[in-house]
């Protein structure tokens, strides 16, 4: 084994949590070492917001893990692209960016995870934001102003886009001039973390300063596990260019490796429920039962409806469209190239007596498959629908002992009987928007699931074979109180039970956040950074979100 000299911190995940704790620390004056297995983002397909299908498809940006059989879903085999690449997943996502409610944090708080409220996290997502609403309103008391992470707006042009929002109204529903603002619940436009037509990865906003002030290194291997001395981390053992060395730590090893690859590492390094690390002949250091358990998601499904006009996208789903497109991008940043096409959005509740948003709406002006396989039927649009707060609970388990295999993942997707109603209800209540007045000049036929599709049993089926991951994994490296025997680190993020080792990206939600989770794994690396540090956190501020005052008794 080769020593290689000493840094502070020795952070293992160049991904979104990664980058802004390496950017704090940076600027805070401390060594860091960043270790990262995935390469360069180099190349128009990350850089190009509408470019955002192949990134997530490409071996070379992507882990390209997959789900085991799903037992509820027919026993498909999901994608969870996970990014193995300078950004980690913000690098290959599709740059839709969403703070969560506030009423998510508070239950984070509720369930152990103290000083993660609402009120403490606001600072830190207003620290983090330079935020840019293109003159389409806005919030701008709730936002931050001058951080390293720029959120935009698209410019909202193509007439589908102001359609569903229109036809939210008028179907009773709220609108909303901003989600991440005073008021989640309701319709209105999409933030993106898209800066002057290109894709503002966690890379770009964190990372690559952080490594020009000359005090972080970035070290290209495969992490294997964590040196454990004495129950404390004292390094990471890493393979690069063929030999095994480890890098050390002076003060602390933080893994940053995602709800599925920090879970795999404690569990190689000992960290992890004793009985499964025993299976595979791995010495326990500490027993921690939660260790790759509580792995939640958000599964969507696709309601594609055909239009009557070419208003869609589809105009451009052709060699010379892409062409054209493609160049326009390339030479001033700008036009169709220039957006990830998520430019309106909505957050509903399902049914009186649901204190806040648990569907969401991801509206897109074209009828296409997340993987970029084109429309069948030529113009359409689509919504992508699904409940925010499924009951169901997966793992991420060890396959074996070899740190260079993947890891068993079990989302076990539908398995509470309540999921199959929050389904069903999204699909009626889409069916219901899409019916409105506001999509009448446009509205064709229904493609999908099909106007045939209506009682309980058909639409169980459609759910079944069609229900995606929205590749929102997180959870499994729950945070939660000391004391909790199911709880894999503090509130500070200090993996319970050992010294020197600390846990920051998305695998510590103690339930998932509503929306899309790049902005909470950015905020989990901004808040560690000052726990890590030492420093006291940000004043708290009781800002007031806006709350539906009939919740309980309406639906809208």
């Amino acid at each position: 084994m080769q020593e290689t000299p000493l840094a502070d911190y020795v952070i293992v995940g160049a991904g979104s949590a990664g980058c802004a704790i390496a950017y704090r620390l940076a600027e805070a004056g401390k060594s860091v070492v960043v270790v990262e297995f995935g390469g360069t983002d180099a190349g128009p397909f990350i850089q190009m917001p509408g470019a955002l299908s192949y990134p997530m498809n490409m071996k070379r940006y992507d882990w390209g893990y997959r789900s085991e059989p799903e037992p509820h879903l027919g026993n498909r085999q999901l994608a969870t692209p996970r990014g193995k690449v300078l950004g980690g997943s913000s690098s290959i996502n599709g740059m839709v960016y969403v703070r969560g409610h506030a009423r998510d944090y508070d239950t984070w708080a509720e369930m152990g995870a103290q000083g993660w409220a609402y009120a403490d996290v606001l600072p830190y997502f207003k620290r983090m934001e330079s935020w840019d609403h293109g003159g389409h309103g806005g919030d701008p008391d709730w936002r931050g102003k001058d951080g390293p992470l720029h959120v935009s707006r698209g410019t909202r042009t193509n007439p589908l886009v102001k359609a569903f929002v229109e036809a939210g109204a008028q179907a009773g529903y709220e609108t909303t001039d901003d989600y991440n603002g005073e008021k989640q619940e309701g319709f209105g436009p999409f933030d993106a973390t898209i800066h002057k037509g290109e894709r503002w990865s966690a890379y770009k906003a964190y990372l690559k300063p952080a490594i020009a002030t000359g005090k972080v290194t970035l070290v290209r291997g495969l992490a294997r596990r964590v040196v454990m001395e004495d129950g404390r981390a004292t390094g990471v053992e890493v393979e690069r260019k063929g030999r095994t060395e480890v890098l050390r730590a002076g003060q602390e090893v933080i893994l940053a490796a995602s709800s599925i690859n920090s879970p795999k590492l404690l569990m190689l390094s000992g960290i992890g429920p004793a009985a499964h690390l025993k299976e595979h002949g791995i010495p326990v250091v500490a027993d921690r039962a939660g260790v790759g358990q509580n792995l939640q998601d958000h599964l969507e499904l696709y309601i594609q409806q055909a239009a009557t006009q070419p208003v869609s996208l589809f105009k451009y789903w052709n060699l010379f469209g892409k062409a054209l497109v493609g160049a326009q991008w390339l030479f001033t940043r700008t036009g169709v190239g220039a957006s990830n096409q998520f430019e309106s959005t909505a957050f509903i509740r399902s049914r009186a007596g649901v204190e806040y948003p648990d569907i969401q709406f991801h509206f897109l002006p074209i009828a296409v498959r997340y993987d970029g396989q084109a429309a069948a039927e030529g113009h359409g649009f689509q919504a992508h629908v699904g409940p925010m707060r499924s009951k169901s609970r997966g793992a991420v388990t060890l396959r074996s002992s070899d740190p260079a295999d993947d890891p068993k993942i079990v989302f076990n997707y539908m398995s509470h009987p309540d999921d199959w109603l929050d389904f069903r209800t999204c699909i009626r209540l889409t069916r219901e928007i899409f019916a409105q007045e506001a999509f009448a000049p446009y509205r064709g036929h229904e493609i999908q699931p099909g106007a045939a599709v209506q009682s309980d049993d058909e639409l169980d089926a459609f759910i079944r074979e069609h229900a995606e991951s929205a590749y929102h994994p997180c959870g499994t490296c729950r945070m939660g109180a000391a004391d909790d025997p199911l709880a894999v680190v503090d509130p500070e993020c200090r993996v319970i039970g050992v010294d020197g080792l600390r846990v920051a990206d998305s695998s510590i939600f103690p339930q998932i956040t509503n929306g899309n989770l790049n902005g909470p794994s950015i905020l989990t690396g901004e808040k560690a950074a000052d726990h890590i540090l030492g420093r006291s956190p940000l004043p708290r501020e009781n800002a007031q979100p806006w709350m539906h005052p009939d919740w309980q008794t309406a639906q809208r």
